[in-house]
């Protein structure tokens, strides 16, 4: 069993930059994918981010490549999602996520996620 507990959230205006972190219970977090996805008001939920258990390897979504970092520290059982130059389009809850899945082609998908945080809020004048 694991626990998500996403913070970070806020308010920010367009081109602002944000952190955004998810911590985990349990000693088996580095046992698991983890992913951020997003839902904004009237949305489906869509993926954001991904990265290895080892953290040696990450995916993105398309809109946020090259504006978005994820990264995780198993130490600390914590993943983090960087984020830079945020648009309009930013604005949602995030939703941090571990999977137990394997490979890049299943990283994207929500289904194949085990367990989810509650959220954390990003808006403002985006």
């Amino acid at each position: 069993q694991v626990q998500l507990v996403e913070s970070g959230g806020g308010l920010v205006q367009a081109g602002a930059s944000l952190t955004l972190s998810c911590a985990a219970s349990g000693r088996t977090f580095s046992s698991y994918a983890m992913g951020w996805f997003r839902q904004a008001p009237g949305k489906e939920r869509e993926f954001v981010a991904a990265i290895s258990r080892g953290g040696g390897s990450t995916y993105y979504a398309n809109s946020v490549k090259g504006r978005f970092t994820i990264s995780r520290d198993n130490a600390k059982n914590m993943v983090s999602l960087q984020m830079n130059s945020l648009k309009p389009g930013d604005a949602a809850v995030y939703y941090c996520a571990a999977g137990s899945f394997y490979g890049p082609a299943a990283s994207n998908i929500g289904s194949n996620y085990d367990y989810w945080g509650q959220g954390t809020q990003v808006t403002g004048s985006l």
